[in-house]
């Protein structure tokens, strides 16, 4: 079984951006809408499917946090504050692992750690 975050937020296009920035995503597939918004995305980072697509308002934004393992905490860090991130916990060891928090553009946490 597999389980695969789903996002829906305002700017499907930035979103897409920032998961490439930050977390060095490639694009899986990509549907618009006739607006030429992004209807249905998504996106691989390692071996994981992240997916997500614009709102309307029958389907407002919603917001969740994530829990993500990377290769390196403290430059996932720093690209997830260049692209727009606000710090929820800077990089720090824990007993797990060399972890911190950001919260995305679009209200979203990604709890970002590296297995040490």
């Amino acid at each position: 079984m597999a389980v695969s975050p789903y996002f829906l937020v305002k700017d499907g296009a930035a979103f897409l951006s920032f998961m490439t920035t930050v977390f060095d995503a490639t694009v899986a597939a990509v549907h618009h809408n006739d607006n030429g918004g992004i209807m249905h995305g998504e996106v691989n980072i390692d071996d994981s499917i992240v997916m997500f697509g614009e709102s309307t308002s029958a389907y407002p934004p919603e917001t969740g946090s994530v829990f993500v393992y990377v290769k390196d905490t403290d430059e996932t860090y720093k690209k997830a504050m260049a692209a727009g991130a606000v710090s929820r916990q800077e990089p720090m060891n824990k007993d797990y692992g060399r972890a911190a928090g950001v919260r995305d553009p679009f209200g979203n946490t990604w709890w970002i750690t590296q297995v040490l």
